[in-house]
């Protein structure tokens, strides 16, 4: 039955369609669909390697927060998906069953590509509004068109932007560095939001990245908002398991700096895609796709310890 919960994360209905969790206040849930992808597919099973590299973390606390995620957490399964469906049916069945667990639970998405995002973000829309939106990537995903198709992996900011579910000014972009129309790369800035490239953070992590963080915090301040981390912002040294590697990207160590130091933002979910096991090395980049998840549930419960 794969890999079992999130770190052994408690649920009774484990194998069955996504269900709220009643008892916690966190929820996890994978999201298995990787019908958007533009190069290599795979990214379907990411949610159960996730959860398999996850059972490393389930023993102690965090070595930062000094809590652990695991009293306050439970793990909703998969959702059920129409994979032969166009992918306008899987949307919506998406943002249907994400607005279930919204309405109990902070929730934590396991993808699946990078095109789950946006159903996500509709159903966040109904409970929060427009939030800010802080966009791990090496793809800036704002693209008009994909190839052809009106929507896919590559669409969605750009989409989200154009429906007013993220707030344009509090849109924040980290890691980006591959090619693309001058349009697309810089979207997100000439809409009012905020770029650190793959370049701009060489060199830097730990105290370099005080800057960084500062800019953030203070471009987001007190706002509601949703991350959402694509595991290929890593270089592939970090990431080799994922559709679209591109050289030249961040470290885990930055991730990990970045996540912790942003962590008393006011967030309301996160979601963590394009892990693609079938092109792995080591268990890499579901073992750092597992740790990023594990650092933003520390953070968020350390906040609710307090």
């Amino acid at each position: 039955m794969g890999a079992g919960t999130f770190a052994y994360a408690s649920n009774s209905n484990r194998f069955l369609a996504c269900e709220p969790l009643h008892h916690q206040p966190f929820a996890l849930a994978g999201i298995p669909f990787d019908g958007a992808v533009t190069n290599r597919p795979g990214a379907r099973f990411g949610p159960q390697e996730i959860r398999r590299a996850s059972l490393m973390l389930c023993d102690g606390l965090h070595p930062y927060f000094g809590v652990t995620p695991i009293d306050v957490l439970g793990d909703a399964g998969e959702f059920a998906l129409p994979n032969a469906s166009p992918l306008v049916n899987v949307r919506a069945a998406i943002e249907y069953q994400a607005d279930a667990l919204l309405a109990q639970h902070h929730c934590v998405f396991l993808g699946g590509d990078h095109s789950v995002t946006l159903p996500l973000l509709r159903a966040i829309k109904r409970r929060h509004g427009a939030v800010a939106l802080i966009h791990f990537d090496a793809h800036c995903d704002t693209w008009e068109d994909h190839f052809g198709e009106p929507s896919g992996h590559g669409t969605w900011t750009y989409e989200a932007l154009q429906e007013g579910l993220v707030q344009a000014e509090k849109t924040i972009q980290i890691g980006l560095r591959s090619s693309g129309t001058r349009a697309a790369r810089e979207y997100v800035r000439d809409q009012g939001g905020l770029i650190f490239t793959a370049r701009d953070l060489r060199g830097r992590d730990g105290d370099g990245l005080a800057g960084v963080v500062a800019a953030i915090r203070e471009r987001i301040g007190d706002t509601p908002v949703y991350l959402t981390l694509d595991i290929d912002c890593l270089d592939p040294a970090f990431a080799p398991g994922t559709g679209t590697p591109e050289p030249g990207g961040m470290s885990s160590s930055q991730v990990l700096t970045l996540l912790e130091e942003l962590a008393p933002l006011s967030f309301i979910g996160m979601d963590c895609v394009e892990v693609a096991p079938a092109y792995d090395h080591a268990e890499l980049t579901s073992n750092a796709a597992a740790t990023f998840v594990w650092t933003y549930l520390s953070g968020q419960a350390a906040k609710l310890a307090k």
